[in-house]
Parts: C-alpha cells; sequence; structure tokens
C-alpha cells in the first residue's frame, strides 16, 4: 500500500522536476487553461494518494477521472471565455476545496498510523 504511495510521490516529483527543466514556452493566452488543467490534475492525483492510502485504489477510475477533470476544467474555461465570463473560477474553487480535503483526510490518516 505505502509503496504504491511513495511511487506516486516520486512521479509527481519527478514530473515537476521535468516540467521545470524543459525549456517550453507557451503563449500567455493558453496560461488560463493550463492552469486550471494543472489544478485538476492536481486533484486527481491527491484523490488518488487518498484512495491508495484507504486501500481502494483503481487505476481505471483514476486515469480517467484525471484526464476527465484537466480536459473538463480547461473546457470550462474555454467556454467561459467565449461567453466573457470568468467561469473558470468554478472550476478553481471546486478543484481547490477537493484539494484541501483530500489533504485532511490524508493528514488524518498520517497521524493515525
Amino acid at each position: 500500500m505505502w509503496l504504491g504511495v511513495w511511487l506516486g510521490i516520486l512521479g509527481l516529483a519527478v514530473g515537476v522536476v521535468i516540467g521545470l527543466k524543459v525549456p517550453i514556452i507557451l503563449p500567455q493566452a493558453y496560461a488560463q487553461y493550463l492552469s486550471v488543467a494543472a489544478l485538476a490534475a492536481l486533484d486527481s492525483v491527491l484523490g488518488g494518494i487518498r484512495a491508495a492510502v484507504e486501500d481502494h485504489f483503481d487505476n481505471t477510475i483514476f486515469i480517467s477521472g484525471f484526464f476527465s477533470n484537466a480536459l473538463l476544467a480547461a473546457g470550462l474555461a474555454f467556454i467561459g471565455e467565449r461567453l466573457g465570463m470568468d467561469l473558470y473560477l468554478a472550476a478553481v474553487v471546486a478543484f481547490g476545496v477537493r484539494i484541501f480535503q483530500n489533504l485532511a483526510i490524508l493528514r488524518r490518516h498520517l497521524l493515525k498510523k
């Protein structure tokens, strides 16, 4: 169980390091989409770690949730931009709340052990 959690954390750290070292410059127009999609992906990763700690992790659910959350968040930002509204804020609030809930649950699991 803990091996999966540590592998997930290691994969996240390696991904961050690679992302910081690769010299890709994206246009400013994509910043809003990528930031919301990254927040959604982080929510999925923390949810996967939480599921692994609670011993009910399912790889299919994790992969489908990871991509569907990121695409939904980016799509919401796109639709909001077309309508002239800041709909991406709804995704930021929703995923932000879920991230803090997952972190609180993970903290409780770690403190009980």
